[in-house]
């Protein structure tokens, strides 16, 4: 929804300003402009990143129109979920995890949260750390280097398709101004005509310029921007659930395991200390 009313705004704003002060909109339906500067970019893309880049890029305007999926309700049940198993490890010991990890997608303890279940990448992370927890992995200090490591090469890999359409943005108005040129070139061709036809084939080159810098500041730019931050609202879910396990391992109660993953969560999507507290509450015991 935010991205609709985004668009509508660019384009309201801009050609409607435009029509208002007396411009005429079928002049700047220039469609080989377009084609020349979207066509040229999409080359320009695809020789500059990698396959798994490319392939990453297929899912852009899921990611865009879909917006960041960690909101407090969220939070809540990873929460929720964290107190539940460090319960289970609390009343059955560590090794009571074992059903659980090894299967996730047909355990009932997992399944209770479908938001994080159907989280491959946040379920893969939980389980992997609670394996070598189980397998007598104990030290805190190497397992978050280890978390470390694995958050920052999911951060780069996300950085590089953010990077890609900040690229993006940032050459499109350079190929506006080869369309720009290339309508220059074809109108010095017919220099002789009238004025009237000239100013026609003046006013179409200038539209290259204009589509090139309308695309990059209006759409590709923001699209980089609105990337980098629905990845950085992933990238505190991850640090709220390293914080969860490495309270866990340092030997803390679950109900403070659980406060320590609380208090890693951005203010505007962290449940409070009582919320918490009735959501884990109403939790039925862990088998």
């Amino acid at each position: 929804m935010r991205l609709i009313i985004g668009i509508v705004l660019v384009f309201a704003c801009v050609l409607g300003g435009y029509m208002a002060m007396g411009g005429h909109i079928e002049v700047l339906w220039q469609p080989f402009e377009g084609v020349i500067i979207l066509g040229a970019a999409l080359g320009a893309y695809v020789i500059a990143n990698s396959g798994p880049v490319l392939k990453q890029s297929l899912g852009v305007f899921g990611i865009l129109f879909k917006g960041s999926k960690y909101n407090k309700a969220a939070y809540l049940e990873l929460l929720s979920l964290q107190f539940t198993l460090y319960k289970l490890v609390q009343a059955k010991g560590v090794l009571a995890l074992e059903p659980h990890i090894e299967d996730p997608h047909n355990s009932q303890l997992f399944n209770r949260f479908p938001t994080f279940a159907k989280n491959h990448h946040a379920v893969e992370f939980m389980c992997d750390y609670l394996r070598m927890v189980t397998l007598g992995s104990n030290n805190v200090h190497e397992m978050e280097a280890l978390m470390d490591e694995e958050l920052e090469t999911h951060h780069q890999e996300q950085e590089r398709l953010v990077s890609a359409v900040q690229a993006l943005a940032d050459g499109t108005p350079a190929l506006g101004i080869v369309a720009a040129v290339l309508g220059v070139i074809k109108t010095m061709g017919a220099i002789s005509e009238p004025p009237e036809v000239l100013g026609h084939l003046i006013g179409g080159a200038l539209v290259g310029t204009f589509l090139g810098v309308f695309v990059a500041y209006g759409f590709f730019g923001p699209m980089a921007q609105s990337l980098r931050s629905t990845f950085e609202q992933e990238s505190k879910y991850f640090l709220s659930m390293k914080a969860g396990l490495l309270a866990h391992m340092s030997g803390q109660v679950p109900v403070m395991a659980v406060e320590f993953a609380r208090k890693a969560v951005m203010s505007e999507d962290r449940p409070t200390f009582a919320e918490v507290d009735a959501a884990t509450a109403a939790l039925p015991a862990a088998t």
